[in-house]
């Protein structure tokens, strides 16, 4: 039996006015997703359980079949995993954007979604100027990056978790002063937020960045904070081996910490430029050796967040075309399978954020009966009157019965 898991982060939205009151879904032309309803059960997944913050790292531990309320201590771990960083009992590890502040308004949460090569001179030079034996900044790719801590009790750990940080995504266009962090841990964090500033405003001044945009990257954004999880084998949960498929460092963290092989696709940016192809065509590679794929695109979700409707729209067609499709056509051909498609959570392009309302789903193959829909979309999975309570209870209906 072979079994994928694709998904399209951020993909559901809401009905927009200006385009009839569709959403990118009804409006894409999405022909594999609906030839995949017609075969399986469309329906609705409530991926962030009550109380959590509707974020991808939460989400997609979720639907990889892993209760986020048992195993998430924040994001910052699951990215550490990815680069190679291996925590200690005393480190904390943070998620830490380069960021265009303008005064005191964030402009942008991803720096212009700056450049690999100006990323790494700028992390570098930040743990040269910053950097000690109690804290450490790593380059992780483009924006995403992270701070790890050496703290020096338990106390310290605790006052660091529990300090309030928000996602910068979340206030695009908002005011930093109203958004810093707080808490008992706040100021440490705080005074390394503005020294950054002063280091990186200081190396735009002096006109020796590689590339000085619109949009340069002038400040440090510190969240998602957590400690190392412990969480049981893929392979101790559902029996089988596999392969995940992510530009994106918290889901490859997530796959390396469950034991399954973290494939690097040339050309994946975890951006509207990704290499949807690629990603399609290592994904019927790694089915054809394993047993299990899980493949991540994360381009639908930077256009919700960005607000571009159209963007978003081709982003979900080039996800149906080149890896749904790619996937689709492999597995109708291996006879027994079990497939899933879903957006791990939405992305409304009117408010540029996560949402935590249930994601729609489809899943088709061996033993799955078909629901009476001919279409993927919000409406259909939420009319289908079919609701998974958890991700976690949806990964096990799909791998296990």
């Amino acid at each position: 039996m072979k079994y994928a898991i694709l998904v399209g982060d951020g993909m559901s939205d809401y009905p927009i006015a200006d385009f009839g009151n569709k959403t990118p879904l009804d409006i894409a032309k999405i022909p594999n997703m609906n030839d995949i309803v017609k075969h399986g059960t469309i329906g609705l997944v409530k991926t962030v359980p009550t109380g959590m913050k509707p974020a991808s790292d939460i989400a997609n531990l979720s639907i990889m079949g892993y209760d986020p309320k048992i195993y998430y201590t924040g994001r910052g771990p699951l990215e550490a995993a990815n680069i190679g960083i291996e925590l200690a009992e005393d480190e904390i590890a943070f998620r830490c954007n380069l960021i265009t502040a303008n005064n005191d308004i964030l402009a942008d949460y991803s720096a212009g979604h700056i450049s690999e090569r100006e990323s790494k001179i700028l992390m570098e030079l930040l743990d040269k100027e910053l950097g000690s034996d109690k804290v450490k900044f790593y380059h992780g790719k483009s924006y995403r990056n992270l701070v790890v801590f050496k703290t020096r009790s338990a106390d310290e750990i605790k006052d660091l978790m529990r300090t309030a940080c928000t996602p910068p995504h979340d206030i695009s266009g908002g005011s930093i002063s109203k958004h810093l962090p707080s808490g008992k841990g706040a100021d440490t964090l705080i005074r390394l937020m503005e020294e950054s500033r002063r280091i990186l405003v200081a190396q735009e001044i002096n006109k020796v960045r590689i590339d000085l945009k619109e949009n340069p990257a002038n400040m440090i954004w510190l969240w998602g904070q957590g400690t190392n999880p412990n969480m049981p084998s893929f392979k101790g949960l559902f029996g089988i081996e596999g392969a995940v498929i992510s530009a994106v460092d918290l889901v490859n963290g997530i796959g390396k910490l469950v034991g399954l092989e973290v494939v690097s696709v040339p050309g994946a940016t975890g951006y509207y430029d990704t290499n949807y192809q690629g990603k399609g065509e290592y994904a019927v590679e790694c089915l054809r050796n394993k047993d299990f794929v899980f493949v991540h695109v994360e381009a639908p979700d930077e256009a919700g967040h960005n607000g571009e409707v159209r963007e978003k729209i081709k982003a979900i067609e080039n996800f149906d075309k080149f890896v749904v499709g790619s996937v689709w056509k492999y597995l109708q051909g291996v006879g027994d399978y079990r497939l899933m498609v879903l957006a791990d959570h939405a992305t409304p392009v009117a408010i540029k954020t996560h949402v935590s309302d249930p994601a729609p789903f489809v899943m088709a193959g061996k033993g799955v009966s078909h629901n009476g829909f001919d279409a993927y979309n919000e409406a259909n999975a939420k009319a289908a009157d079919v609701l998974f309570k958890s991700g976690a209870k949806l990964a096990e209906a799909l791998m296990k019965r």
